[in-house]
């Protein structure tokens, strides 16, 4: 089947967009505002897009506090969030009133940052310390300014829990980080396998 937003005839009870790009990291950002408020809110509209240097991206549906308080300050983190922060990380979405601690809503610990202001969820085995570079606002074919606002940030400190780190590596199955999927789903990394590129890849 072909499936397009502007059809109805399609015969999908729901979008398959998000099910399709799929898994999804999440990004689990910690900002500052100007006078000192902290916002955690989880994005799965959210990647690293460069190496040298280290960037990431990630995308707000309407310009919510993250994005403003990243605009205020140029600064953010980004926790990892695992299997067993996955409640909390859940609960870190409701929208709660300004002035709300999403820490203290989903009953989480701040752990102070190496070079930036904006804390790091203190359970998380590792986390992004970012500084901003741009805030876009995004844009239909048409033109058209869509209440859509795409962060990038530099990567300027990592932290990572000790006791995953083996071998000079990161043990990424380890630390069983979890992806979004579509709909409600989420997926699991428990295990890896490993492929060779091709010689000069």
């Amino acid at each position: 089947m072909i499936y397009s937003p502007a059809l109805q005839d399609h015969g999908l009870g729901h979008d398959p967009f998000k099910a399709i790009v799929t898994p999804r990291p999440i990004g689990w950002i910690t900002a500052m505002s100007a006078k000192g408020e902290i916002n955690l809110s989880p994005y799965s509209y959210f990647n690293a897009v460069s190496t040298r240097p280290h960037i990431v991206m990630f995308s707000s549906e309407g310009k919510k506090d993250a994005v403003a308080f990243i605009e205020e300050t140029g600064e953010f983190t980004c926790s990892m969030v695992t299997k067993a922060l996955a409640h909390p990380m859940n609960l870190t979405s409701a929208p709660l009133a300004r002035g709300t601690s999403e820490y203290g809503h989903a009953g989480l610990e701040m752990a102070p940052s190496r070079f930036v202001k904006p804390p790091r969820v203190a359970a998380s085995p590792a986390a992004l310390e970012c500084k901003l570079l741009s805030v876009q606002q995004l844009v239909d074919l048409d033109g058209n300014a869509v209440e859509r606002w795409m962060v990038l940030g530099q990567v300027v400190g990592i932290f990572m829990d000790d006791a995953f780190i083996r071998d000079g590596r990161f043990d990424t199955a380890a630390a069983h980080p979890i992806a979004r999927c579509g709909y409600a789903d989420y997926a699991e990394v428990d295990h890896l396998f490993s492929i060779e590129r091709p010689p000069g890849g």
